[in-house]
């Protein structure tokens, strides 16, 4: 009786089990639905104003359709080679789509004035061919700039002062002419002479620029990109760059850009004509002014300006001789 009983719940127990398996719903594949729509063109990092498109900087991404809008670059209706050179106007964050307001094409109004960084300005300077380096300069270049200039004096030669002094650097090129961009034929970029170059400057080094076409002539010295990023390594190295700690790649970039692309102000080099020609002079020429009060003038020179006007040396120190009760003053090195 035992095993007959055990033996009818087994059985139960067994269809039981098989009915549950057999009634249990069979796993359904369901299809992955793929996100279909156009593709529109997004910021690949974060654009600020002023910031020049490149292949880099931008890509297109799949898009809902249900949320494209008519100022969108639409891929393949957008041609993407126009689009490279033009600058952004309004920021565009990483991620977010580009739209044709927020940007603004070589030639177009506004366009100069987003090309400037915060706080810059841009200012016109006449060159030739000779001082604009034969015309290959180009918008996106640096430059440093050269004043060359003829100090008249009234020393006993008449002989003037001769120098040439950089006293800018790092001024990056806006516009040749009224062009913002390079001209290309066959693939090749054509060199053409030029009449004017705009530079992106500070308030104050345009107002340096001002007065020094006043006291000579400006020429233009294009710098190698080599330089630029020589100069970068020392600023980082000086301490006149500062990346803060945890800054992001983005925040990193920028701050390079920045450091860059802003002009060099101050530590100017110069040249005169002493340093090229033994005949030429070393300092700036003897001129004619009043005796200030305190200065004892040599004899010879106050007999030979019969007691009024003196002529003595601009430059160089003055050395008090005393010979007795008698004391003068000798200026020394005027060569």
């Amino acid at each position: 009786m035992l095993l007959l009983g055990a033996m009818v719940i087994a059985i139960g127990t067994a269809l039981a089990a098989r009915s549950m398996f057999a009634g249990a719903a069979a796993p359904k594949a369901e299809a992955v639905q793929v996100q279909t729509g156009p593709k529109v063109l997004v910021a690949q990092r974060s654009l600020p104003v002023g910031t020049i498109i490149t292949a880099d900087s931008v890509g297109y991404q799949l898009w809902p359709k249900e949320m494209v809008q008519d100022a969108y670059f639409i891929d393949g209706e957008a041609d993407m080679n126009k689009l490279l050179g033009t600058v952004v106007r309004f920021p565009v964050t990483a991620g977010q789509p580009v739209t044709q307001g927020a940007l603004v094409a070589p030639g177009d109004r506004g366009f100069l004035a987003a090309a400037l960084g915060p706080g810059m300005r841009a200012i016109t300077v006449p060159v030739s061919a000779k001082t604009g380096v034969g015309g290959f300069v180009f918008p996106g270049d640096h430059v440093d700039l050269l004043l060359t200039q003829t100090v008249k004096g009234g020393g006993d030669d008449g002989e003037a002062l001769r120098a040439a002094e950089t006293f800018l650097r790092n001024l990056r090129v806006l516009a040749t002419d009224q062009s913002t961009q390079n001209e290309i034929v066959d693939g090749k970029t054509v060199v053409k002479a030029i009449r004017t170059v705009t530079l992106e400057v500070t308030p104050r080094i345009a107002e340096k620029i001002e007065v020094s076409q006043t006291i000579g002539t400006l020429s233009l010295t294009l710098r190698s990109i080599a330089d630029s990023q020589s100069d970068l390594d020392h600023a980082i190295a000086t301490g006149q760059v500062t990346v803060p700690e945890g800054a992001t790649h983005e925040q990193q970039d920028k701050l390079l850009r920045e450091a860059l692309n802003h002009p060099q102000d101050g530590g100017s080099t110069f040249v005169t004509g002493g340093d090229v020609s033994r005949f030429q002079r070393r300092s700036i020429p003897t001129t004619h002014y009043a005796p200030q009060p305190g200065f004892v003038a040599p004899p010879s020179a106050v007999a030979a300006s019969g007691g009024g006007v003196v002529r003595v040396q601009a430059a160089g120190p003055v050395v008090r001789v005393t010979r007795g009760k008698d004391t003068v003053s000798v200026s020394v090195g005027s060569r």
